[in-house]
């Protein structure tokens, strides 16, 4: 019997000695090698926005709008961006630890080599997003969409994924298994290869207008 591959790591962001900015959301902003506190930037609307090698922690940005942001090499820490969109984002070596992304809409996102970590993303949109490298751990995913998405290594551990929708998604080599729900919405014919738990398989089953007696 061969051995099982371990899945390919996700990288982490590499920063060095940051500079303490201060950050704006302005069309057109670049932001490299900073480190932004305690700053409120919130029911805005912004273009273009760059980040490169940057530290985030409690940064509020309520209800925004950003359009065609960009996020590279760049760690969240304790932020919060809940309700805001960020439709088509480009995320690559990005880690977001203990945020609060409560209904933000990743959809039509690419994400690479991209971590969430402790993060509430209750009610959040990832549909039609392009995953590659991509780990959520210990977070809460209640009702969050996964519908249409593609993906290449995505690893979940210890989540909530109560009523989460994965319609028209491939689950072929997902495992659900330390991910707990009594709730969820899935393709019949994209149910091939995923590895679910006993309880799970009868939650599924249910879903399915199976009767187990």
């Amino acid at each position: 019997m061969k051995p099982m591959k371990k899945p390919p790591r996700i990288i982490p962001p590499q920063l060095d000695a940051l500079t303490p900015g201060d950050l704006f959301l302005d069309d057109e902003a670049f932001y490299q090698d900073l480190f932004f506190q305690d700053s409120d930037q919130s029911y805005l609307t912004c273009r273009n926005l760059v980040l490169r090698q940057c530290h985030l922690e409690k940064v509020t940005l309520l209800h925004n709008r950003l359009e065609r942001f960009e996020a590279s090499n760049t760690l969240w820490e304790k932020c919060d961006l809940s309700n805001s969109e960020l439709f088509g984002a480009s995320l690559h070596q990005v880690t977001f630890r203990q945020c609060k992304l409560t209904g933000t809409n990743f959809a039509e996102s690419y994400l690479r080599d991209v971590t969430f970590e402790d993060c509430m993303l209750d009610y959040g949109t990832f549909a039609n997003a392009d995953f590659k490298n991509v780990r959520f751990a210990n977070c809460r995913l209640k009702e969050a969409e996964f519908y249409d998405l593609t993906w290449k290594n995505l690893q979940l551990k210890e989540n909530d994924l109560q009523g989460t929708n994965w319609l028209h998604t491939s689950l072929k080599g997902l495992d659900f298994t330390s991910n707990p729900f009594g709730k969820i919405g899935l393709s019949p014919d994209q149910l091939r290869g995923l590895k679910v738990d006993p309880a799970q398989a009868l939650v599924i089953a249910a879903n399915l207008g199976l009767i187990i007696e």
